[in-house]
């Protein structure tokens, strides 16, 4: 049985388009700005990020793959290279004898302290400065509409097995 696609209209393309364009370049815009003001990636900022963002700067690795949306073997590759700078370390999770945390040290800390700026800097100017107040209110319900869309489809038509943070 075939079925038909259900095609893009014209401003669905438009809008399409639009997204893959401005979406990868400011992927690489803001992915060259913190690699040029802190040397570090956009992912790897991002994963400082969620572990700063918890009350004693510790996350379960399983929750973070989570969180970040990526398999725990790209996970564990990331954590791995930031331990080797110094920016994250690794122990025992109390609570699971068999999970691992993943700890943002003192040095990932400064590092997050000192890129901020800029990189706050960079996302209003590609970003917010670019928008009026309506359109910002407007891209958030867009975002948050299209996340929630992806969550019921990965929840009700997925095998747990194929989300990212799931996979090895």
């Amino acid at each position: 049985m075939s079925v038909t696609p259900r095609w893009l209209d014209a401003e669905e393309r438009r809008a399409w388009l639009a997204y893959v364009d401005f979406s990868t370049l400011l992927a690489d815009h803001l992915n060259r700005q913190l690699r040029r003001d802190a040397g570090v990636t956009h992912a790897d900022y991002s994963l400082l990020v969620h572990l700063s963002s918890a009350s004693d700067g510790a996350l379960g690795m399983s929750d973070l793959a989570q969180r970040l949306k990526i398999t725990r073997s790209r996970l564990t590759h990331a954590v791995n290279r930031l331990r080797e700078a110094g920016l994250v370390d690794r122990r025992e999770d109390p609570a699971d004898g068999r999970g691992q945390l993943a700890v943002l040290t003192g040095e990932g800390r400064a590092l997050l302290e000192r890129a901020a700026p800029g990189h706050v800097e960079a996302v209003r100017q590609a970003v917010f400065d670019a928008l009026t107040p309506e359109q910002v209110r407007q891209f958030a319900e867009i975002g948050e509409a299209i996340s929630d869309a992806l969550h019921r489809a990965e929840n009700g038509g997925t095998a747990p097995a194929t989300l990212p943070w799931r996979r090895r």
